[in-house]
């Protein structure tokens, strides 16, 4: 634990913060914020100058993570439960499960679980604060170069992103952390040091401690020239999502793809829009050997080959001319006895109908253990929550009912979209449609009606998700 002697402060402070988060944060100071409080000097930095704000934010508080990786990580748990107590800004701490998936390392995982953990912690349009400066960007830009990172990766962490049901703002991008320390030691406020940031096996801590040394001497300004290339490459992808989305819009028929549209973009094109609707989902993007498969091989099989290319957490299938995206695999549990022999319950077995006032309640349970449906807001989703009723319905299929998957498509009969997706039938009494008032707007999360998908200048964005039970 390291705690400096005063001195005089940088350009860094309450004043700068607080204008740095307006121009940020629409409504800021009245907005919920949460710091993601580390205890090293960049966080510390961050919720101090927080806590001496004029005037603070109406909900301020801090989140503390223990992956539990390290010794000491108890006591610094407890050292940020003493710093934000003694600022007067309340903490929670969380304790992380670290799980590797094959080939990750263990920074990988830690950062999975941290953000996981942070994001589920947020509340609804709340806004988590991380201490990222501008050393960070240029690391992470020079890494993912290191990598063979897209221009996605290259363009490294922008300041505003969306996170749960929240936003991720990372305010101080433009500081040095030099700037930083020399605040925080002004105001002789303790911080922890991470011994593990001496391992120089890690790949970050060898380019903190070998490489950037001798790229500062011979290039003073690399930190602030590299963080202008990213956002050189953040506008570029700006534009590739933008070509993205209209590409994406074109092929859908609701929540899956159509094989036969994507054929007809260039390779470039096909790939760039793959990988904007597997993000777009939340899924990770498959390494660019199986995204060439997916732009590739699968589309081009045989129609009745039901091929399919899996990674961690995802799985992408082919279902005729339909591309279906699974973000994960369901384990149903072997029945025994007469449950076994049981017919599987189904909504149609509920009452005619399910009110679901979404603007009270964002999810709603579906009857005998058939999961919920959830509206959850997203960026980039393809629901235009503007356009939805107030009052929706969820029925069970009665046989009969049309949509229209495609903007300024026809009118599809839900039974034959069913058919040409090769659902199981066995799957199709369980599938609740949406409805508002006597018009179908959705078909679970396969299909939405052209009456409520979104348009690239909608506001307000959602996706509908239907959680299956387990």
């Amino acid at each position: 634990m390291t705690r400096a002697a005063p001195r005089r402060s940088q350009a860094f402070g309450p004043l700068w913060l607080g204008e740095r988060l307006a121009e940020l944060l629409p409504g800021f100071p009245d907005r919920a914020v949460c710091v993601a409080f580390s205890g090293g000097a960049d966080s510390t930095a961050l919720l101090a100058g927080l806590a001496q704000l004029p005037r603070r934010p109406l909900k301020l508080r801090a989140l503390h993570v223990d992956h539990g990786l390290n010794p000491d990580s108890a006591r610094w748990a407890r050292h940020c439960h003493r710093i934000a107590r003694e600022l007067g800004v309340p903490l929670a701490v969380r304790r992380a499960r670290i799980r590797r998936a094959r080939g990750e390392s263990l920074e990988a995982a830690a950062r999975t679980a941290r953000y996981r953990l942070l994001g589920d912690a947020l509340g609804e349009g709340e806004a988590l604060l991380t201490a990222h400066h501008q050393d960070d960007q240029l690391e992470t830009v020079l890494l993912q170069l290191l990598r063979g990172a897209g221009v996605a990766g290259v363009a490294a962490m922008p300041a505003l992103a969306p996170l749960a049901r929240g936003v991720l703002v990372r305010p101080l991008l433009g500081l040095s952390r030099e700037a930083l320390r020399a605040w925080v030691s002004a105001q002789a406020l303790a911080w922890v040091e991470d011994d593990s940031n001496a391992q120089l096996h890690l790949d970050r801590n060898y380019l903190r401690e070998r490489v950037l040394p001798a790229m500062r001497a011979r290039w003073p300004s690399a930190a602030a020239t590299v963080a202008r290339a990213a956002q050189h490459f953040a506008e570029a992808q700006h534009l590739l999502d933008s070509l993205a989305a209209a590409d994406v819009a074109g092929a859908s028929c609701g929540a899956l793809l159509s094989a036969k549209l994507l054929r007809r973009l260039s390779g470039a094109r096909r790939r760039n829009a793959l990988r904007y609707w597997i993000s777009s989902a939340g899924a990770l993007v498959p390494p660019t050997s199986l995204l060439n498969e997916l732009a590739g091989a699968l589309l081009s099989a045989r129609a009745d080959a039901q091929p399919f290319v899996a990674w961690e957490g995802a799985r992408v299938q082919r279902h005729a001319e339909l591309l279906s995206l699974h973000r994960q695999i369901v384990r149903v549990p072997r029945a025994a006895g007469a449950a076994a022999r049981s017919a599987p319950p189904t909504l149609a077995s509920a009452p005619p109908s399910i009110a679901w006032h979404w603007h009270e309640a964002r999810s709603c349970a579906l009857p005998d253990e058939r999961g919920t449906l959830s509206l959850r807001r997203d960026a980039r989703g393809p629901i235009d929550l503007d356009a939805l009723g107030a009052r929706l319905e969820l029925r069970a299929r009665r046989g009969g009912e049309r949509l229209r998957p495609v903007r300024g498509g026809p009118r599809r009969a839900l039974k034959k979209l069913l058919q040409e997706a090769r659902v199981p039938p066995a799957q199709r009494a369980h599938l609740p449609l949406v409805f508002d008032g006597e018009r179908l707007i959705a078909a679970a999360d396969l299909w939405l009606d052209e009456s409520v998908q979104a348009r690239p200048g909608s506001p307000h964005r959602a996706r509908l998700v239907w959680t299956r039970a387990r």
